[in-house]
């Protein structure tokens, strides 16, 4: 058996001084208290403390970790795993600083490169565990397939949602980013309250999704979409930035606007107008191109750690924020945003927390 890595046998030392001399916990106890987000054992927290043969925590327990060991409120009474946004403001720095130091530690045992990506929050990661509901636009009548017709034998439900194919790529990625949390997804006639006050994703546009229509008036969003008569396909965005109002095309291959060559997408970032503890996010576009470039933006494995990178320079810890970015079409491929390419963010907006 070869030797564990130094930083292997560092971070497993790390994990049990926490344990033993911070918190003074057994693992048994530290266990059951990380199996509010994963049932855990006690031989799991041993195999991580391991001196001789460690094994790698999982990011999202070192995550725990962190949030665990960052407040002694953790070990009042019985040993509770606090939900992020109940620490005060100098627990979540100390939090966001253990976990930079044993992302570190893990990823030089692994070898692999730790990036800034270890450094700041993905946009997908939600640390309070609440629940997380999709809100997708339902086709029209006229546009639903025979598969959608509930009287089919073969009646198939996603038949009627538009934007099947963004729901399908985010709702993977933030099951996987979110083991623990309860994660729905509903057409608008199937909204309940409860659905609209945890983190709230909202796909698609607004005329066929009018929660989207709704709760963007209630967010106060400094671009719209509207109907313009020349555009039958979809509703462009228009922006209002020192009162001067700007509008976004999608730009088409020839002037029969048959083949779309540059769709334009939405991805903004607000707390939640019903429940601001909460998250509100819009994923949306002119057209169906459009949605789907603003979630692969966050979701592509190639590009989306250059684009966290994009939003956490130019927005910092910005509760609410923006961009609308061109999306490119080729050979009916929707290609996934470069924030940091030139012209690929066509307008962005920050509003700092009151």
């Amino acid at each position: 058996m070869q030797p564990a890595p130094p930083a292997a046998l560092q971070l497993a030392s790390r994990l049990k001084h926490l344990r033993q001399h911070q918190s003074r916990l057994t693992q048994a106890e530290l266990a059951a208290a990380f199996s509010k987000e994963g049932k855990m054992a006690s031989v799991t927290i041993s195999s991580w403390e391991s001196l001789k043969s460690p094994k790698l925590p999982p990011v999202d327990r070192l995550r725990a970790y962190a949030r665990f060991f960052a407040t002694p409120r953790s070990i009042e009474g019985q040993p509770k795993l606090l939900p992020f946004n109940e620490l005060t403001q100098d627990e979540k720095k100390e939090c966001e600083k253990l976990e930079a130091e044993l992302l570190r530690l893990r990823s030089a045992a692994s070898g692999e490169s730790p990036g800034e990506q270890s450094t700041f929050n993905r946009s997908w990661l939600f640390r309070d565990g609440a629940r997380v509901t999709f809100v997708c636009a339902q086709l029209p009548d006229s546009v639903i397939g025979p598969l959608g017709d509930p009287e089919n034998p073969n009646y198939t439900k996603l038949q009627t949602y538009a934007d099947v194919d963004s729901l399908m790529e985010l709702f993977g990625h933030i099951r996987a980013e979110n083991p623990a949390a309860t994660v729905h997804f509903r057409t608008p006639p199937d909204v309940n309250a409860d659905d609209l006050t945890g983190h709230l994703i909202l796909l698609g546009g607004v005329v066929w999704n009018e929660v989207t229509n709704r709760v963007s008036e209630l967010a106060n969003l400094p671009v719209r979409q509207v109907k313009d008569p020349p555009l039958e396909s979809g509703e462009i965005f228009v922006s209002n930035a020192s009162g001067e109002e700007r509008q976004f095309w999608p730009k088409w291959t020839d002037e029969s606007e048959k083949v779309l060559m540059e769709d334009v997408g939405l991805l903004a970032r607000v707390p939640n107008p019903l429940n601001a503890n909460r998250t509100l996010t819009i994923c949306n576009g002119i057209h169906s191109r459009g949605v789907y470039g603003a979630v692969r933006s966050l979701t592509d494995a190639e590009l989306r750690d250059g684009n966290e990178r994009y939003i956490a320079e130019n927005f910092g810890d910005a509760e609410s924020f923006g961009i609308l970015m061109s999306v490119q079409v080729i050979k009916n491929q929707t290609m996934t945003p470069d924030f940091n390419s030139r012209d690929v963010v066509l307008y962005k907006w920050i509003q700092d927390a009151t």
